[in-house]
């Protein structure tokens, strides 16, 4: 018998008991940012969980994790402490487990309606690396950079080509997004010409979330991905802008656009 929430999720949610999406929002305008995870309308404070002692794992508890301005020191502690904190949120919004079910203080605190938080940035990004994973998106770039005879590399056949991104201009979704400048290919003698651009490219893409790195000089074997890998998320690219997803869906995630 699969999982069943207290919490009414209408069947067409992408937010079931079985996603868990995290994010980092504000309940209120002035209030600080905080950790969360979506449950149907609902976005779940982790940080009030946190501090009623309900993680009480031994990875989790006393840990302060969920007392941040976003995910880092979360992402950070590793697979251990992923599959930890799920396995409590899990239980928690279970229809079996009595510790927030049947405390309506802690629900009145913890569960916020989604329409009534300010989603963030989920992790303060440091750097990322953008890959041509899709043949057709290398061969529509190979053609505008290569020509039409010879699109797409031979090597990128064995190792799909990548190339570093601007972290700085990444934004959460719904940003307003203002019209990339630059220098203008020029018409006839005229010099180039500085201004708006006259084009933009737009992509959907997929970003995969990265916890704990590795030292300099050691590579991370394939096989070991996902003890590294938090989760994954929708990117729009505009440009050289980003818009991120507001949740950042982790395995487990059946129904939803931002999960597995």
């Amino acid at each position: 018998m699969g999982l069943k929430s207290f919490i009414d999720v209408h069947s067409d949610s992408h937010f079931p008991i079985e996603n868990l999406p995290y994010g980092v929002f504000k309940p209120e305008p002035d209030s600080e940012p905080r950790p969360g995870v979506a449950i149907g309308d609902y976005v779940l404070d982790l940080s009030v969980i946190a501090c009623a002692g309900l993680f009480d794992g031994p990875i989790l508890k006393g840990s302060d994790c969920f007392n941040q301005h976003n995910l880092n020191k979360f992402l950070g502690m590793g697979r251990p402490a992923w599959k930890e904190a799920r396995a409590t949120i899990q239980k928690l919004l279970s229809s079996g487990e009595p510790a927030l079910r049947d405390d309506a203080s802690l629900r009145e605190k913890s569960l916020v309606p989604t329409e009534k938080v300010q989603m963030l940035l989920p992790t303060a990004i440091g750097d990322y690396t953008d890959f041509f994973s899709s043949m057709h998106h290398a061969k529509n770039c190979g053609t505008i950079f290569r020509g039409p005879e010879n699109p797409i590399p031979a090597n990128w056949f064995h190792l799909p080509i990548a190339y570093h991104g601007r972290a700085s201009s990444i934004v959460i979704s719904g940003t307003d997004i203002v019209r990339p400048r630059g220098q203008g290919r020029p018409t006839g003698n005229a010099p180039p010409y500085f201004g708006p651009s006259l084009k933009l490219d737009f992509e959907l893409e997929m970003a995969a979330v990265v916890g704990p790195g590795n030292e300099l000089g050691k590579p991370i074997d394939v096989n070991e991905a996902a003890d590294h890998i938090f989760g994954i998320v929708l990117i729009f690219r505009l440009g050289n802008m980003c818009l991120l997803g507001l949740f950042l869906g982790r395995v487990l995630a059946q129904r939803s656009l931002l999960g597995l």
